[in-house]
């Protein structure tokens, strides 16, 4: 897991392209920025199979019998024990045997966005994608099943990362942490709805009464997150905050929920809480990450699709503050404010970069989506941008993530030739339970995580922290803030990896 550091705030000029100049902007592209190819060079059919493969590598709980990473046993079968609840399931967020409800929730949510989005472009595996989903959502309604109450987090994080075991051999404190009424958390309980939203449309069609149960909690739970205010950081701060505090406050989740209620819904109830709160949700906060801890920008990409798409036009705000934010990502853009390294890739921060490139790159297909349906372009300080360039943006970010890249790397295990060896993630580090039966104790993995010999089971799919800012990567164990995997890495990929499969026929 990772500490997000503090958010820089940019301000970012940029307007959105007047509804009657957009026939003549699309017909007249400027040549420079419409560089849109059929060349593949990745097979992102195969990546999109092993971005959700990823998944059930990471599973807690008692697996099913169609379980496909066989080294993976059941975990965690007493979870929730220590408060006389069922906390059994869900995933450990990253290469630890922690269960985080703030980025699982976040995950959740974009793994529905995922299928929501592109689904009906995944053909076989969209099975696989639901399922993922589900063991989510599954693990979400227990952790909401007692009323203004979320258990946001199993296990004692100091303590786990003390030893270095199997999530089979577990042995530290399963302790269970919770908010309440009298110990509020805006933040984990408004994506939490958001998560259980999402979750409901990804349901709709294939099983509409768990739909209809997920949506009903998503409710709930959202009331419980806007009525009793505060962050979850505040009352657990020595539990979550060496990993998953709350930096951007709950204001940007309170939007992000509701704007997730509204699509789903359709509500006005929600329109008009996003509009005489919005502005005091941050909706006019200019900023360029979207992430398991800030999701404003997501929000506004979000809400653009309605005024992109059904004319609602008390949200033509958050379209011009999307567009801001995919014109921060053009690369050499008059309106750019985004690092890149030499090699091309989107960099944020030096610990586990790899989550902000590939939550962009959904943003950029999502909103490349929603403009080509509108029929519109944006305006990026006088350069137009089409959704032809947005989603050639994202596929040289996917490339690099698969290979195209100085080292010829692929930051998914698994995938292509040459990808880590040495992931800094327990299970897939040390003897699997069907290899070495026994039980290896806490402190004797440690000698195996220090060693240079390779995982032995393949984390297939795990895209890892990603090189640093010069495109180097040492594909060590010990250096988790590039070799470590996470659940919030791989769940905005999945969609976009099915996109770009879809485009170039691999699908």
């Amino acid at each position: 897991m990772t500490v997000s550091p503090s958010l820089v705030i940019f301000l970012l000029f940029s307007f959105a392209v007047p509804h009657f100049l957009c026939n003549a902007f699309s017909a007249q592209p400027n040549p420079l920025l419409h560089h849109q190819t059929q060349f593949a060079s990745q097979s992102y059919r195969d990546a999109l199979s092993k971005s959700i493969l990823f998944f059930e590598g990471q599973r807690s709980g008692k697996l099913p019998p169609s379980q496909r990473l066989t080294w993976r046993g059941d975990s965690g079968l007493s979870d929730g024990s220590a408060m006389n609840v069922d906390l059994v399931g869900g995933y450990y967020d990253a290469g630890d045997n922690m269960k985080f409800g703030f980025p699982m929730a976040f995950t959740t949510t974009m793994l529905s966005w995922s299928v929501i989005e592109f689904g009906e472009l995944m053909k076989d595996e969209l099975q696989n994608a639901r399922e993922a989903v589900r063991w989510a959502t599954d693990y979400l309604l227990k952790a909401t099943s007692q009323t203004d109450t979320i258990f946001v987090q199993v296990g004692e994080a100091n303590r786990d990362h003390a030893c270095w075991e199997r999530p089979e051999d577990m042995d530290t404190p399963r302790s269970v942490f919770k908010i309440d009424r009298n110990n509020p958390g805006s933040d984990v309980a408004a994506e939490t709805a958001a998560a259980l939203a999402a979750g409901s449309l990804v349901f709709k069609r294939t099983d509409p009464t768990y739909a209809s149960l997920l949506l009903n909690r998503a409710r709930d739970v959202f009331e419980f997150a806007d009525k009793y205010r505060g962050s979850y950081s505040n009352g657990l701060k020595d539990e979550v905050c060496a990993y998953y505090c709350s930096f951007s406050g709950y204001q940007d989740e309170l939007l992000w929920g509701a704007a997730w209620l509204h699509r789903v819904t359709k509500n006005p109830t929600y329109l008009n809480y996003i509009q005489v709160n919005g502005q005091t949700l941050g909706a006019d906060e200019n900023d360029n990450t979207f992430s398991w801890d800030d999701k404003r920008v997501g929000a506004r990409i979000l809400l653009s699709k309605e005024y992109l798409l059904q004319k609602v036009q008390s949200l033509y705000d958050y379209k011009g503050h999307a567009d801001n934010y995919i014109c921060s990502l053009i690369p050499g853009g008059p309106s750019s404010q985004t690092q890149f390294t030499p090699g091309g890739l989107i960099y944020k921060v030096s610990d586990s970069n790899m989550q902000y490139v590939t939550s962009a790159t959904f943003l950029l297909l999502a909103y490349a989506k929603y403009l080509n349906s509108a029929r519109m372009v944006i305006n990026c300080g006088g350069e137009v941008v089409t959704p032809d360039t947005l989603q050639s943006i994202a596929k040289k970010q996917v490339d690099y993530v698969l290979g195209d890249n100085p080292l010829k790397m692929s930051y998914m295990v698994g995938y292509g030739p040459q990808y880590p060896l040495r992931i800094h993630h327990r299970g897939s580090s040390l003897p699997s339970i069907v290899a070495h039966p026994a039980k290896i104790e806490c402190s004797y993995g440690f000698s195996i995580m220090n060693s240079q010999s390779p995982n032995p089971n393949v984390l297939v799919g795990a895209v890892v922290g990603g090189p640093d800012q010069d495109d180097q990567f040492p594909d060590q164990r010990s250096d988790y803030a590039h070799s470590e995997p996470a659940t919030y890495t791989n769940a905005p990929l999945v969609g976009a990896l099915a996109y770009l499969a879809h485009t170039y026929g691999q699908l």
